[in-house]
C-alpha cells in the first residue's frame, strides 16, 4: 500500500474522532460545557494520535500542501456524513457545490 493510501486512510480515521470532538456534543446540549469541553479534549486527543503519524508518513511523498489539502477534503466527506447521520440536517444544494469547488482544488493540487 502506498504512503498516500495509508495517510488517506489515517486521515479519514482522524477525522472521525474530531469530527465527533467538534459536533458531537451538539446531540446532548443538556451536558455541562465543562463536560461537553472535557469530552471533545479527550476525544481529539485520539485524532491527534492518528493525525500525527498520517502527516509523517504522508510527507514522505506529499507535500505539506498537498497533504492539508487532502486533508480538508476527507474533513468535508468526514462531516457531511455525521451532520446527515448523527445530527439529522439535510445537505442542501448550496453545500453541495462549496464542497465541488473544494474537490475541485484538491484535483489541481495534484497535478
Amino acid at each position: 500500500m502506498s504512503d498516500a493510501y495509508k495517510t488517506a486512510g489515517l486521515l479519514f480515521a482522524s477525522n472521525l474522532f474530531m469530527t465527533t470532538a467538534w459536533y458531537g456534543h451538539l446531540k446532548i446540549k443538556q451536558l455541562p460545557m465543562w463536560q461537553a469541553i472535557l469530552g471533545s479534549w479527550l476525544i481529539a486527543l485520539l485524532e491527534y494520535c492518528l493525525m500525527v503519524p498520517a502527516n509523517r508518513i504522508g510527507h514522505r511523498t506529499l507535500s505539506a500542501y498537498q497533504l492539508k489539502i487532502m486533508q480538508e477534503a476527507i474533513t468535508l466527506v468526514v462531516f457531511v456524513g455525521f451532520a446527515v447521520l448523527v445530527l439529522r440536517e439535510p445537505v442542501q444544494s448550496k453545500y453541495l457545490l462549496s464542497f465541488g469547488l473544494i474537490f475541485a482544488a484538491v484535483v489541481v493540487a495534484f497535478r
